[in-house]
This record gives C-alpha cells, sequence and structure tokens, in this order.
C-alpha cells in the first residue's frame, strides 16, 4: 500500500509542535563530539515515549531505532541523523538558545535528530503498512575526524539486518524553507587535514646569522603550494585545479609562530585543508605537498615534521535513488519546490555510509529572507525557519515509505 500523499502530511502536522519542541531541547542544551551524553538520553526517553524500540550506547552516545513492518527481513533502510555541537557561542536572542557557554548547535543537527525523530513517529504509526525493516541512526562526532558514522559502521550498524540503501538530509540555510535540493552522484569532497611543523633555529631578530627562521620556510611553503594548485571558479561557482579540472583545494587556516618582534622562534606551526573528489589524485597530491615542504625547507636550511591526517572521503549519491527521492519531492512539494545542487568542497561523514550502501543525500531548505533568517551554518547567529521541521518529516515518511514498497 502506498500512502496517500496528504495522509503523510496530516501525520506530519499533527506532531509538528512536539518535534518543534524537541528541537528546541536540543538546541538548548548543546553537547561537543562525542560527548552527546544528554542528547542521547533525551532522544531515547522521547523513543520510549512512542513505544519506538532502540539500542542505544553504540560508540557511547550513538543510538539505533528499528521500526519492522511486515516481513521484516525484505529490505532494510537506513535513516540518519547526527547529534553533535561546535565550540561557538551562540549570539541569538531566542528563549531557546544554548544554555552551554561556548557550545552551539551552528550547524543544524539539532534539526537533524529533531525532524528524524518526527520521520520515526510516523513510520511507527503506519508499518502495518509496508514491508522491511527501517534503522534510524543517531550519530555522534559528526564534526571531527575519525567522524561517528566510521565509528558506526565498524560496530556494525551496517549489518544485522543488513542495509540495502540509505537517506540523509542536511540544512541548507541558503535555501528558502519549502524546498529541497538533490544532486546525483559526486557531491561532496573528502577531506584531510595538514598538520605541519617548520623546524628551525630560534634566536634573537638583530642577529641573523645565528638563527634560521622558520617563518620565511613557513610562507614560502604557503606561497609555493599555492602556485602548484591554484584554483579558478567554474560556472557551479567550484573551485577546480587548473592543471587536471578536478574540483581541488589545498589551503592555510593557521600559522603560529610564537615569536616577538625580536625573538624568532625556533618552530612554526602550519594547519590546512586538503579537498578534492578522486581517489587517484587525492593521493598523488598528498606526494606534492610532501614534496614541495621539504624542497623549501631544504633552501631555507629547516626541517619539517609531516602530518597529514586523512579524513572523510567523497560523498557520492546513488545515481538512481536518488532519482527515484528527487521524483518523490517533486511530488510532495511540487517542482517548482525541488531545485538541482552543485558540487561542493565541504565534507560530510554519512561519505563513509554512501561508500557502503546506494544512498542518497539531500538538502532541506532552512532560510527566510523575509524573516531575516538567513546565516550560515558554523556561525554564532545561525538559525532556521522551523516550518522546515513539518516539511522535513513528512517528506523523509513519504520518500522512506514509497522505497519500502
Amino acid at each position: 500500500m502506498i500512502h496517500e500523499i496528504s495522509e503523510i502530511k496530516l501525520l506530519s502536522k499533527e506532531i509538528f509542535n512536539e518535534i518543534i519542541s524537541v528541537r528546541r531541547h536540543i538546541h538548548k542544551h548543546p553537547e561537543l563530539s562525542f560527548k552527546e551524553y544528554k542528547t542521547s538520553e533525551f532522544i531515547c526517553s522521547i523513543l520510549d515515549k512512542h513505544k519506538i524500540t532502540y539500542t542505544k550506547n553504540i560508540v557511547e552516545t550513538g543510538i539505533i531505532a528499528i521500526i519492522e513492518g511486515n516481513n521484516p527481513t525484505t529490505k532494510t533502510i537506513l535513516l540518519r541523523a547526527d547529534l553533535d555541537a561546535l565550540p561557538i557561542e551562540e549570539e541569538n536572542n531566542v528563549n531557546y538558545k544554548s544554555i552551554n557557554a561556548g557550545i552551539m548547535h551552528a550547524c543544524g543537527h539539532d534539526v537533524h535528530s529533531a525532524s528524524i525523530i518526527g520521520t520515526a513517529i510516523i513510520l511507527n504509526k503506519l508499518k502495518h503498512t509496508f514491508n522491511g525493516t527501517i534503522k534510524i541512526m543517531f550519530q555522534p562526532g559528526e564534526e571531527v575526524l575519525p567522524g561517528g558514522a566510521s565509528l558506526m559502521i565498524e560496530a556494525g550498524v551496517l549489518q544485522n539486518p543488513r542495509v540495502d540503501l540509505a537517506i540523509a538530509q542536511h540544512v541548507f540555510p541558503s535555501m528558502e524553507v519549502g524546498k529541497v535540493g538533490f544532486r546525483s552522484g559526486m557531491y561532496m569532497a573528502s577531506t584531510d587535514e595538514l598538520h605541519i611543523t617548520i623546524n628551525g633555529k630560534g634566536g634573537h631578530a638583530a642577529m641573523p646569522a645565528e638563527y634560521i627562521n622558520p617563518l620565511n620556510a613557513a610562507s614560502a611553503i604557503i606561497q609555493e603550494i599555492e602556485k602548484e594548485f591554484p584554483f579558478y571558479f567554474d560556472e557551479d561557482g567550484v573551485s577546480k585545479n587548473s592543471h587536471n579540472h578536478i574540483p581541488t583545494v589545498v589551503a592555510f587556516g593557521k600559522i603560529e609562530g610564537k615569536g616577538a618582534t625580536n625573538i624568532i622562534p625556533a618552530s612554526v606551526y602550519l594547519a590546512g585543508t586538503f579537498r578534492t573528489m578522486d581517489e587517484t589524485w587525492r593521493a598523488e597530491v598528498k606526494e606534492k605537498i610532501k614534496s614541495i615542504i621539504l624542497s623549501v625547507c631544504e633552501k631555507y636550511k629547516a626541517t619539517a615534521d609531516i602530518n597529514i591526517e586523512n579524513g572523510y572521503p567523497f560523498l557520492v549519491n546513488d545515481i538512481e535513488l536518488t532519482a527515484r527521492c528527487k521524483a518523490l519531492a517533486i511530488d510532495y512539494l511540487g517542482k517548482e519546490n525541488v531545485e538541482d545542487l552543485p558540487l561542493r568542497m565541504t565534507a560530510e561523514d554519512f561519505s563513509y555510509i554512501t561508500q557502503k550502501v546506494p544512498s542518497c543525500f539531500y538538502r532541506l531548505g532552512t532560510g527566510n529572507k523575509q524573516k531575516g533568517i538567513t546565516n550560515g551554518v558554523h556561525t554564532s547567529t545561525f538559525d532556521i525557519d522551523e516550518k522546515a521541521l513539518e516539511i522535513s518529516t513528512g517528506l523523509m515518511a513519504w520518500m522512506t515509505i514509497n522505497e519500502m514498497q
């Protein structure tokens, strides 16, 4: 039985106020990555209230809720939300403002968790009408390496029963509420962290013959890497490497010398990011970066400690599944409210799941220019138009039920 859209929309409207309350509670009590203990307890209490079965304490704070329909072994769909907040001091003047100093849900994970709880409530009410099993994954630590998704995969989240496909969403403040966006195939970049210490010889700035200034080597390294990996923006606004047109970003966001006006430090620390969308090229660039660093250090009589920390893989949306989800979104919201998305150089640890099973990761419009809700994620004034919660709960339920047929 495929449900009428009106039935799903009615259910999402009935639980709308509760889901707003859930979101505001999570937003008001944010917790950092892998420390989401109270958030996890609260979510379990909501699942208990609605008699939804779950297993908790996966990777300490992760939760897997299970909704079994008829013939539960026929198919399994995974729905995913993340739990963690960011180390940002919230500046919004709202009654659900964070009460935890220096911590804020500035990336919308409160929205993701509340929304998927709403979807779970709807699907649990309708479980007698579809076949298969729905796994709902509340994961810790999306914001920091190694990523909670990878750890939950290691803990067996994609097994027992084996997951056939996965769906997730992410807030999109630059998209107006009421709209969603999809992209088939490659969508988001891999991300690796660059941690480099340049070692020279410290001394008094007035005595250059007696020191080796690591700041000179560090600045030269940044410039040489910029020359090797220049970028331009294509018609989609995507940064691409000029050598082979593979989307590539190598950028440094931190340089720390700890010297003074007349003190040359003994070492300088550089931190940066490397992002791309091709695994062969990814490996090549890492070697090129190392080669540039060592060459520059030799020129400046310095040495380097190089640590390139492997991050999330690229995120790829299954073409057929994403096409079906997009078509279902058009049915649910209207064609005018479903957009095609450009490539993004941002990263997301749901990518680990997309590498394992056919997946669809889409964007949920949460902005409202008329209301002044326009600030981006990872800012101290990020917020959403909560109308998005009614749309998101019903839309994901609608897509999931149709995929269970």
